[in-house]
């Protein structure tokens, strides 16, 4: 458990304002506590057994520190637990979300259809892990590596909407400028835009381009988002509309639909989409 002769963290930082899941952690770290000390293993020793050290034994234990798979799957070995150890990584692997995206992830969950314009990046959904790791990594002040693993893993998991059954219809408008940026580098770009053409392949998925030689539209104040449930509801934001905090409200609703349909109109089609991804990839 260690990179370049030092010993690996086991996990991520909790964060403070998140209430459940300051609790899920600091349940699983009284109970790795608890179990350590019922068979008499010193701190010092129980790190040793599991390759971690003391101090980070103590910060999991204290709940201030969100252990990852292996440390728990290895403690439940050490401890003997017989799988209930292991078993608490159901909760604890919700919790190293930060909690924004794991509530963004339940209403992506619960959606029949979701409508995205994102209008200086590609949207978080699709990204590759390379791409988004380059994106986070370009955060000035710097996230700590930690912080960054953790925010890659937290925008991979948002991605399980597109394995959903039965499957929502989301809808994607992306701005050529952000396509043809070689965020990461040329060979990062070239698999983000590989990765575009094969989603936009799934049945359920729209995948539009706004050319940089068009004229003005309504997305150009920032990004726009468009949730629909099965009971009829709805919630959408747009960052230039109701001081871009997300709304149910209909009549607001109604605008952000109006702005996210011009979009779409103004973009090029799924197929010259499509088309117009496929000679960009051949320029990268």
């Amino acid at each position: 458990m260690s990179v370049d002769g030092e010993v690996a963290e086991p996990g991520w930082e909790v964060d403070p304002d998140d209430d459940w899941g300051v609790a899920v952690i600091a349940t699983v770290g009284r109970q790795l506590k608890l179990r350590r000390e019922a068979v008499g293993m010193r701190a010092a020793e129980f790190g040793e057994a599991v390759g971690y050290g003391e101090d980070m034994v103590y910060k999991v234990e204290g709940g201030k520190r969100i252990p990852r798979q292996e440390y728990l799957n290895r403690a439940d070995e050490v401890l003997g637990a017989g799988g209930l150890i292991s078993a608490t990584w159901e909760d604890v692997k919700r919790v190293r979300y930060p909690k924004k995206v794991r509530e963004l992830a339940k209403l992506e969950g619960q959606a029949v259809e979701i409508g995205v314009y994102v209008c200086n990046s590609i949207s978080g959904l699709l990204q590759t892990p390379e791409h988004a790791r380059a994106l986070i990594e370009a955060a000035q002040p710097p996230y700590s590596p930690d912080d960054v693993e953790r925010m890659v893993t937290a925008r991979m998991a948002r991605r399980a909407v597109f394995e959903r059954e039965p499957a929502p219809s989301i809808h994607f408008v992306l701005e050529e400028t952000v396509l043809r940026r070689p965020v990461g580098g040329r060979m990062v770009q070239h698999q983000q835009l590989e990765h575009l053409l094969e989603v936009g392949r799934l049945r359920h998925i729209t995948l539009q381009v706004m050319p940089t030689a068009t004229d003005a539209h309504p997305g150009l104040d920032g990004r726009i988002e468009l949730l629909k449930f099965p009971d009829g509801t709805a919630v959408g934001r747009a960052d230039g509309m109701f001081n871009g905090r997300p709304t149910t409200d209909p009549r607001q609703l109604r605008v952000i639909e109006l702005q996210y349909g011009t979009i779409r109109a103004q973009a090029l089609s799924p197929r010259e989409s499509s088309t117009f991804i496929e000679q960009l990839l051949g320029e990268s």
